[in-house]
């Protein structure tokens, strides 16, 4: 399936720089929902429904064209083990939306390209230089900025959206792992399916049939993240990572907004200049890595940074 291409916008990257404004929203709108829905049901309830409708989603659009080659991966046991990390970062993160306010959870967040660089010196033997490593204890700075230590239920809560990066950030690394190996839209698929199977193994007696208002918000929940990571795989056939980067920051702008129109949750400068940090050491390190940690240019992959499941 691919998008027609908008006669006002001349370039692919233009192109691609508009799709990714629209998942940095829809990945917005899935956050904001999961946080409305899990004060209502079990978070791995939530996150099955939201499974679910992904695998569908990825059914109806690439399963008669694709058909068994959906399941067909390489390594299939490194996938299992990427979902697996990937649903680990997808329920602490929605079980810190109890507690946090959405932008605050989102700037949090965003430490994953941080960590990734981080955790590439010692599990890929990268060598990180130290201008990045630089850019690294900024972003951490941030996070103390939003988090403020001293106590409370801020500070405690902060702990779900760090964990979530660090799953997330493992995640990613995996990912790289499948470069020029694996199909992404297989990747994608097995993702959901085993978020599907393992959040199944998890039911309770506290499921409970969701009332129609919030099964609907619950299907909307999960095509805003089928097609937000769609959309990601087609962003990324147009452009590079490092271009990409710069916007896809504006989800915390989004989050924040949401945040306030939604829940009332308002902003205060702590949070807004922490988050401004976390978002200037993030672009600095995507813009330089485009020719590579070590000087060698990357190959042009599908990075999931936003993806919480």
């Amino acid at each position: 399936m691919k998008f027609p291409p908008a006669r006002f916008l001349a370039s692919e990257r233009e192109r691609g720089i508009a799709l990714v404004l629209i998942t940095t929203v829809l990945f917005v709108i899935h956050d904001g929902i999961s946080k409305y829905v899990a004060r209502h049901y079990p978070v791995t309830e939530v996150l099955w429904v939201r499974y679910l409708v992904h695998v569908t989603f990825m059914l109806a659009v690439f399963g008669p064209r694709m058909r068994l080659n959906l399941v067909r991966a390489r390594r299939p046991v490194l996938q299992i083990v990427r979902a697996l990390l990937l649903v680990c970062s997808s329920f602490v993160f929605m079980n810190g939306l109890r507690y946090l306010p959405l932008g605050d959870s989102t700037a949090i967040y965003f430490l994953t390209p941080l960590l990734v660089t981080a955790f590439s010196a010692p599990l890929l033997g990268e060598k990180v230089e130290a201008r990045n490593w630089l850019a690294v204890f900024l972003g951490f700075g941030g996070v103390l900025i939003i988090v403020r230590p001293g106590g409370g239920m801020l500070q405690a809560a902060a702990i779900f959206p760090f964990l979530s990066a660090c799953c997330s950030s493992f995640y990613q690394i995996i990912t790289r792992k499948f470069r020029g190996s694996e199909n992404p839209v297989t990747t994608h698929f097995i993702t959901g399916l085993t978020g599907v199977v393992v959040t199944g193994l998890t039911w309770q007696s506290s499921w409970a049939m969701p009332v129609l208002p919030h099964a609907l918000l619950m299907i909307a929940q999960g095509f805003a993240a089928g097609v937000g990571h769609y959309l990601l795989i087609e962003v990324f056939q147009r452009m590079g990572p490092a271009v990409a980067a710069p916007f896809t920051y504006t989800q915390l702008v989004w989050a924040m907004l949401f945040g306030l129109a939604v829940f009332g949750e308002i902003p205060d400068a702590g949070s807004i200049l922490g988050s401004l940090i976390i978002v200037a050491s993030g672009i600095y390190l995507a813009r330089f890595q485009r020719t590579g940690i070590r000087g060698q240019r990357f190959e042009k992959t599908v990075p999931e940074a936003e993806d919480r499941g």
